[in-house]
């Protein structure tokens, strides 16, 4: 099924981009407001295009590059037809592509419901269960071709998460790892990623370096995984990287302080992103952020403090979802500002800004064009 809108982006932008990501410090002939937008994934309030939204010009003049939509984006009647609306409007006011992000992995975790008129999904721990590639590859290819005609183009899955701890209470509990064996985890992920790129969705590899052995639960405060995290929960990584079946990672804020020696939280480490998952295991694709809007980030880091500490670590696209309860509302204007303003007094390198420009747009590059 064809987009509704072909979508070009630069020939100098690509030829740039195509001579390899980590040496292109000016990548194209977009302003730094351009570069800092491209970095930036909103949610988005209603059900449907609102002119007097501040994010509806935000899109136009480049100032946001990602929407994030949820179950409160899915009005209760005519609901496929609606969002197809939404997402193809949000779409067509962006002069590069929108990344169109969802949380769809399936089971507990499942925003495109069937009372919705959306297929039947279940969840990763029951694919894993029964361990049959026919059935992870039915309802992955179900999941996608339902992304794709309703206008996503970024699907925040597979959870890449060992179920480690049984009594974790955000992985675990709720079903979303395919199991304790990376092996099997790999397995099926990989199965779920080839069918979203035979549609053209982007997958996000989640939540790196390994949410599956805490105890709680960083939508509300930290969770520190120092004793109980394993070295195997890199290998689904490790094996994905190693195959080019992994474009995107999402970073996960959990404190390892095995793993930084600061007690950083993951979305906030470069010694995480940037010596294990760029260096260590050799990913190239795009980091985004776990929500920046959680309590484990919001209740011990300012919101500016965790943008500089998490850009200067390695994220290139930062979320967030104006979607967790008793969470202050982020505004674009607020985090571009707060971005461009650390950039031009040197706290954030303006090479860090254009690595993660370049590797947004080679993303897009590969996903979003029509391929007709």
């Amino acid at each position: 099924m064809k987009n509704t809108r072909m979508f070009r982006i630069p020939l100098l932008i690509l030829i740039i981009i195509s001579a390899g990501c980590a040496g292109a410090q000016h990548p194209g002939n977009a302003s730094l407001d351009i570069k800092i937008g491209q970095m930036i994934m909103i949610g988005y309030p209603g059900t449907n295009l609102d002119p007097k939204d501040p994010v509806i010009d935000e899109i136009r003049e480049g100032s946001v590059g990602g929407i994030i939509l949820f179950e409160k984006n899915i009005a209760d009647s005519n609901s496929v037809a609606n969002l197809t609306s939404l997402t193809q409007s949000l779409q067509n006011l962006a002069k590069i592509p929108l990344f169109m992000a969802i949380d769809q992995e399936g089971g507990k975790v499942n925003r495109l419901k069937t009372k919705y008129g959306f297929p039947v999904s279940v969840t990763a721990a029951y694919l894993g269960e029964i361990d049959n590639e026919d059935s992870t590859r039915y309802y992955a290819s179900t999941t996608a071709t339902a992304l794709q005609s309703t206008g996503f183009n970024v699907n925040f899955a597979p959870v890449l998460d060992l179920a480690s701890n049984p009594e974790n209470p955000v992985i675990v509990k709720y079903g979303r790892s395919y199991g304790a064996d990376p092996k099997l985890v790999t397995k099926h992920a990989r199965i779920m990623i080839e069918e979203h790129r035979k549609q053209n969705i982007i997958t996000v590899g989640k939540h790196f370096p390994g949410h599956g052995s805490s105890a709680s639960d960083t939508h509300f405060g930290v969770a520190d995984v120092t004793n109980s995290w394993h070295d195997m929960e890199l290998l689904p990584y490790r094996q994905l990287a190693k195959n080019d079946f992994l474009p995107g990672v999402m970073s996960a804020h959990i404190v390892n302080s095995n793993l930084d020696s600061a007690g950083l939280p993951g979305t906030l480490s470069r010694e995480i992103l940037q010596g294990i998952l760029r260096e260590q295991i050799g990913f190239e694709g795009v980091i985004f952020s776990d929500d920046m809007q959680m309590h484990a980030i919001t209740e011990h880091y300012g919101l500016e403090k965790a943008i500089e500490l998490g850009i200067n670590a390695g994220l290139d696209v930062i979320i967030f979802s104006n979607n967790i309860q008793n969470s202050k509302e982020r505004t674009v204007a607020v985090v571009h500002d707060l971005i461009k303003s650390m950039v031009d007094d040197g706290r954030i390198p303006i090479s860090r800004i254009d690595e993660s420009y370049a590797r947004i747009l080679h993303l897009k590059a590969q996903y979003l064009n029509d391929k007709d």
